[in-house]
């Protein structure tokens, strides 16, 4: 897509929902989507895992369409479609030719005010239980769900996207479809599209398919939150790896020092060039090793990650910390110019495709960002300093808070150890069990 081509445009509703495109009439082909601010952090604690599940539900049909009239729906159009959700986003969305944008906007609309029939309810339920084991068994999901737990303890960020196998077990069909009145609500949801599209006639049907949703006057919750230190180690069976975890408060999506934060964690670990590649990878000592910036509705956090034998745990957390502590002092305009160059390549090559810009819109409505078009983000990329990335650390220093230890579960050993809330690293432990 050309930059000068591209219009973005956006209305809203008479109920609440909001609109929003960037169009491109040299585009081959268009993207819609429905994106909806609700995730696990939305969810009352006992019905976590709600949203994922409801998400599976949409695509067991409408009061017009089944199941199978869905995927044949769909597949008839050509329409490259999926769905996800997140701990702050639920999304439905397709990939299609122009013009079959339209006929594929009808069936997610449809699909979003699904039937919930209890049949398909207690069938799907037994999926998403299954779907809970299969994570269950993967020691990075294990991992990262266990950070999550303890960086954001208090905290609904803190809540499980797939839920547990307890709160999906109890949840009814009436309590979620009490959920989907309450959340997927015209003024908690916003149908972005982009490519090639006649915007107008997008606006009109949506009028005409979304005319009956009504607003709920959804809120999020944004609870005071300070993170405190803790440890654990998880013992999982079907692993012979030890995977670590190190995790940093960070900014949120809305900070602008987001993009140092991004930055500094792809100096440190993001790719071949990395400090962590040099130091882990290259020289053997970890199979895998990375850093990452994630920013969240309000908050945000880093993580450093490792795969390594389980003898070179000591070693491997050891190097973390000390690449970590050393980042900021080592850093140089050479490392600035080719994190940044990297960076913007990357969020360009994503927007080559009408997918990608649809997204990029989704995304930044979903987290309460304000619009900008992707080329004044590239600029923002390209002119962050050193002096920025020196001040993001000071924000938020490179100080890890939660320390986390997948490891093998020995025949004779029958559980793992959480060591909670003690800054120094010595604390009493309780035994957990995977």
């Amino acid at each position: 897509m050309s930059p000068a081509t591209i219009l973005y445009r956006t209305t809203r509703l008479a109920n609440g929902l909001e609109i929003q495109a960037e169009i491109d009439p040299l585009a081959h082909t268009a993207a819609i989507g429905f994106f909806v601010r609700t995730g696990a952090r939305d969810e009352p604690t006992e019905l976590m895992g709600v949203s994922h599940f409801l998400e599976h539900m949409m695509f067991k049909g409408s009061e017009k369409r089944g199941a199978e009239d869905v995927n044949r729906d769909f597949d008839e159009l050509g329409a490259n479609h999926n769905a996800f959700t997140t701990g702050e986003l639920t999304a439905y969305h397709a990939h299609v030719l122009p013009d079959r944008a339209n006929a594929t906007f009808e069936i997610l609309a449809d699909i979003l005010r699904p039937a919930l029939r209890q049949k398909d309810f207690d069938e799907e339920k037994s999926v998403i239980l299954e779907e809970i084991a299969m994570y269950a068994d993967q020691p990075f999901w294990v991992g990262y769900e266990t950070m999550m737990e303890h960086l954001y303890e208090g905290h609904p960020l803190s809540h499980r996207v797939l839920g547990t196998t307890g709160t999906v077990s109890a949840l009814t069909r009436d309590q979620m479809a009490s959920y989907l009145v309450k959340r997927y609500s015209s003024d908690n949801t916003v149908l972005v599209a982009a490519g090639k599209l006649d915007f107008d006639a997008l606006v009109r049907d949506a009028e005409r398919l979304c005319r009956d949703w009504t607003p709920s006057f959804a809120t999020r919750d944004h609870p005071a939150w300070t993170p405190r230190s803790s440890a654990a180690e998880v013992r999982l069976k079907n692993t012979a790896r030890a995977y670590v975890l190190l995790s940093i408060p960070a900014p949120s999506i809305q900070d602008p020092r987001r993009y140092a934060a991004g930055i500094l964690m792809h100096i440190l670990g993001g790719g071949d060039g990395s400090r962590l590649h040099w130091a882990l990878v290259e020289t053997g000592i970890a199979e895998e090793a990375s850093a990452s910036y994630d920013g969240h509705d309000g908050t945000g956090d880093s993580t450093l990650f490792a795969v390594c034998d389980v003898e070179k745990v000591a070693e491997i957390e050891l190097i973390l910390r000390r690449e970590l502590a050393a980042l900021v002092d080592s850093l140089t305009e050479d490392d600035l110019l080719r994190a940044r160059s990297r960076i913007a390549t990357g969020a360009a090559a994503a927007s080559e495709r009408p997918n990608g810009r649809m997204f990029r819109l989704g995304t930044l409505w979903g987290y309460g960002a304000e619009y900008v078009p992707l080329e004044v983000e590239v600029d923002r990329i390209s002119r962050v300093s050193l002096a920025d990335l020196r001040a993001c650390s000071e924000a938020f220093p490179l100080e890890p808070k939660v320390r986390i230890a997948v490891l093998p579960k020995d025949d004779d050993a029958n559980t793992a150890t959480e060591v909670a809330d003690e800054p120094s690293g010595a604390a009493s432990s309780r035994d957990v069990t995977v």
